[in-house]
């Protein structure tokens, strides 16, 4: 064991030699710890007090590789925006390792920023302090909420002033946690090559370490297209009943495991609008909220491409015909994630026929006025109580509500469920305080500049989402009249 802690089973280099590049993070000038995650550290068995030192901050800068570490740089393709990008790779990017967790789950260990690599394609290889910051607020923000993601383990200022097109910028690292960085991607890229055993070999791996069920069986890489999409779907509902936006849904983007990876130009809606893009480069609304889902499907088709010659090498017709029947089943799967979460946040217990009639509606009223996503169905709880009033309160025109309202009240009370019961249910799943775009923007902005405070605040608030807290009202609200319309960078 290393003197920090980390206790490195790194099967990726181990396994997959030909997947990557061998690699080192780029030394930096003064590497200085600015967030630690002692929580997350605890859950990886390691030393937080060794690593929240400037010692912690060499390591997680890319500066100094820990005892058993194999760094190294993942090779994957991609279709980005729908163009397919043959070789793409960890551009500024680096596995450190993977780790066994206290509760015996493997994770990796992922610098974001270490660093040119050989997969950088003319590009710096570094992040700065703003995108940093915001992949760790949103992170774990999403992780509170409950949605599979990566998580941050630490941000690092690396000493470094970077140039971006808004001139110098202070250079930083993310140190990021997920259960693997396996990709749609990462098998494009060697199906793309025509390297079908290599391909076989990523699939096997990606069954062991995801979906050791289907290990060994005859229909496994059919069973990895399933087990895939039905995870996807189930993280993209997550997604559309939170009003999250990932922005930059591509292939490379798209992880084997179901987790959201890569916060880059994400947001979160306030007002209810399916065609919200807040991503500066989605000049057509390729990513667009209400999109998520037939992306994601349009997605797991290129992961279905990949896969033809594993499921029936023998018959490419029957191959398609399988695999197509998988992806075609996306939309149903998705539904059925969809409307369970609704169901939830709507204080719904047991499935009725017309439940989707019911949740359609009420999103129908919200779209007309552009009403507040995350508040309206955190007022439903009052709602749900008798207590109207703070929910009329949030549209301009309550008019469609009221004719909504008594198809849900209706549909409540056909559930045997105690008020108490069923109120808190609700307030589980329906949170009080998301990354509001504005309260992020002003946390970046202050962190640009030198003061934190605001940053480690928000971070505070939002690991309790759904606990309603004295003094915090202003994390709940929207964005002010003033604050605009609001675009999101990708931060290369």
């Amino acid at each position: 064991m290393s003197i920090a802690g980390f206790q490195f089973d790194n099967t990726y280099a181990r396994e997959l030699e030909g997947f990557y590049v061998p690699w080192k993070g780029a030394e930096v000038p003064a590497p200085r710890m600015i967030h630690f995650n002692r929580a997350l550290a605890g859950e990886l068995g390691l030393d937080a007090e060794v690593l929240e030192s400037d010692a912690g901050a060499a390591i997680f800068a890319g500066h100094e590789a820990p005892e058993g570490a194999e760094p190294l740089a993942m090779a994957y393709a991609g279709h980005q925006f729908g163009g397919f990008s043959p070789q793409l790779g960890d551009g500024r990017a680096l596995l450190l390792g993977e780790v066994i967790d206290r509760q015996g789950r493997r994770r990796d260990i992922h610098l974001k920023g270490s660093g040119r690599t050989p997969f950088s394609r003319g590009g710096d290889g570094k992040a700065v302090l703003g995108p940093v910051l915001r992949e760790y607020i949103i992170g774990e923000a999403m992780h509170a909420l409950g949605v599979p993601t990566t998580r941050a383990l630490a941000a690092v200022a690396t000493g470094e002033e970077i140039m971006r097109q808004d001139g110098p910028a202070p250079g930083a690292v993310l140190a990021r946690v997920a259960s693997s960085h396996l990709r749609v991607g990462t098998f494009q890229f060697f199906a793309a090559r025509g390297e079908t055993e290599r391909l076989r070999q990523l699939a096997d791996y990606a069954i062991a370490r995801h979906y050791p069920e289907l290990a060994g069986q005859p229909e496994r890489y059919l069973g990895l297209l399933e087990a895939v999409r039905d995870r996807q779907a189930s993280l993209i509902a997550q997604w559309m009943n939170l009003g999250f936006v990932h922005g930059v849904m591509n292939t490379d983007n798209m992880t084997i495991s179901g987790e959201t990876i890569d916060y880059g130009p994400c947001a979160f809606i306030d007002g209810y609008d399916p065609a919200m893009v807040f991503s500066s480069i989605d000049s057509h609304g390729r990513y667009a909220y209400g999109n998520q889902p037939k992306i994601a499907q349009w997605n797991l088709a290129r992961l279905a491409e990949t896969l033809l010659d594993l499921i029936n090498p023998e018959d490419s017709d029957d191959a398609v015909k399988r695999a197509s029947d998988v992806v075609n089943g996306f939309p149903l799967a998705y539904e059925r994630a969809w409307l369970s979460g609704m169901r939830a946040k709507l204080g719904l217990a047991r499935e009725e026929p017309d439940d989707m009639d019911l949740a359609v509606g009420l999103l129908a009223v919200l779209e007309t006025q552009g009403a507040d996503f995350t508040r309206i169905f955190r007022s439903l709880g009052h709602a749900a109580a008798g207590d109207v009033a703070p929910v009329r309160a949030l549209l301009a025109n309550p008019a469609g509500f009221d004719v909504w309202l008594p198809l849900w009240q209706a549909r409540l009370k056909r559930e045997e469920m105690p008020q108490e019961e069923r109120i808190g249910a609700m307030n589980r799943v329906n949170p009080v305080y998301i990354p509001r775009n504005h309260m992020v923007e002003a946390a970046l902005d202050s962190a640009t500049k030198g003061d934190l405070a605001p940053f480690e605040r928000l971070v505070e608030v939002l690991a309790d989402p759904f606990t309603e807290r004295k003094g915090l009202e202003v994390f709940a609200l929207g964005a002010p009249s003033d604050f605009g319309p609001y675009t999101t960078f990708c931060g290369t």
